[in-house]
């Protein structure tokens, strides 16, 4: 059986085919530029390499056509015929409060993730588009919606409200949703599978590090508590965005620089964090290479990101009652030892140590321990797989449609 993943951004669809009966990638790609005057292709599959063209793509439902002429591609194709396509898998970013699990696409879930638009409006109206072009090109296909914040649902109401008058939450759904929930579901249970944990009694601690990113308290396999908030401006400190901030320090720069609300959200979302810390990139790769060559700034972008997590790890832990394990994933959580370093100095009080040549050979896409063989709690590099989490659940989904 065969799953079609799609995640669909406001210019762009990244995807993957993956064949269910050994989840192997058959292929996958990337289309970039939709609507602009030259449009990306990028489509890699395992057996005959890559395919790349620069062309015109007017919208999404054009752009799912050219990867479905992919697939059936007489040289970069991997099917004969689109009957060959079981279902597709859409990645939703927002699911609001009516989804704490992944769904058969229907007319009454389309109506309700488009309820949710005001809560995700970067995300939710390009995440529809990928589903409406489907409908369109494979009518016969089974959809399933997999939503980014469904893993939090589990947030018990004293963590997911905030101290605002209890009728904003009433009227307009403000309170805590979280996001990145297919990744964190994801590794914390690669890491109960690859440590031996008790699903039902286990303590985890997962750090997603790229250039958005969340860390998520995991209990019993649960989510009870995560650094993103009603937007994923909250929390860490990210590439952009500058995470937890005194609200009234927003208020103060608004009135003094005269800025229009959206230009507020603007500027706190794609001009502050890491690139506005340092005022040279949001790249962390390049902000080690200025640290260590005696930069000041990007040694102080740094030490504030990684400060700000360590924060959180502490919190958590009190949130939790101990820590069993301790993940890092995503671009930055699985490429930079020198983050995972700096972030876990200190905490031998808690059982942390951290095996410092384990953590320098950790990078490039490679699993594995990094922890102390003395180190009371275990810590784990694994990369993440959104896109499996998205075809098991697409899978699962339909195949209980089936059995009913």
């Amino acid at each position: 059986m065969k799953i079609l993943v799609l995640n669909s951004g406001s210019s762009s669809i990244k995807y993957q085919f993956i064949e269910m009966d050994n989840e192997e990638v058959i292929c996958q790609g990337l289309i970039e530029r939709i609507g602009a005057s030259s449009g990306i292709i990028n489509h890699y599959t395992e057996k005959n390499g890559k395919y790349s063209e620069v062309t015109y793509i007017s919208d999404h439902s054009e752009g799912i056509e050219r990867l479905l002429g992919l697939l059936l591609h007489k040289e970069f194709g991997v099917i004969k015929d689109l009957n060959e396509i079981s279902a597709v898998g859409h990645r939703i970013v927002h699911g609001g409060e009516y989804f704490s699990q992944s769904v058969l696409i229907t007319k009454e879930v389309i109506d309700k993730i488009i309820e949710c638009t005001d809560l995700a409006p970067l995300h939710n109206p390009h995440n529809l588009k990928g589903i409406i072009a489907c409908k369109e090109l494979l009518p016969a296909v089974k959809q399933v919606a997999v939503f980014d914040t469904a893993f939090h649902q589990t947030l018990e109401e004293h963590v997911y409200l905030y101290a605002l008058p209890i009728s904003l939450y009433k009227k307009y759904s403000i309170r805590r949703y979280g996001f990145h929930g297919t990744s964190h579901y994801y590794v914390s249970q690669v890491g109960i599978k690859d440590n031996n944990l008790d699903i039902n009694n286990c303590k985890i601690i997962t750090c997603h590090l790229g250039n958005g990113s969340s860390i998520t308290a995991i209990k019993n396999g649960k989510s009870v508590d995560t650094s993103m908030g009603f937007t994923p401006l909250e929390g860490l400190i990210m590439g952009t965005r500058c995470g937890d901030i005194d609200p009234a320090v927003i208020l103060h720069i608004t009135e003094k620089e005269e800025l229009t609300l959206k230009e507020a959200n603007f500027l706190m979302n794609k001009h502050s964090g890491l690139l506005g810390i340092s005022g040279l990139t949001n790249d962390v790769r390049e902000l080690v290479k200025e640290m260590e060559a005696g930069n000041a700034r990007a040694t102080l972008a740094i030490k504030m990101f990684c400060y700000r997590l360590k924060k959180y790890i502490c919190a958590y832990i009190g949130v939790l009652g101990g820590v069993d394990l301790i993940v890092f994933t995503g671009g930055i959580g699985e490429n930079s030892d020198i983050v995972r370093k700096i972030t876990l100095e200190n905490l031998e009080w808690f059982g942390i140590i951290l095996d410092e040549e384990l953590n320098k050979e950790m990078k490039l896409g490679k699993k594995g321990l990094i922890s102390a063989k003395d180190s009371r709690v275990k810590i784990e590099v694994i990369p993440t797989n959104e896109e499996l989490v998205i075809a098991r659940d697409t899978l699962r989904i339909i195949k209980q449609g089936s059995d009913n």
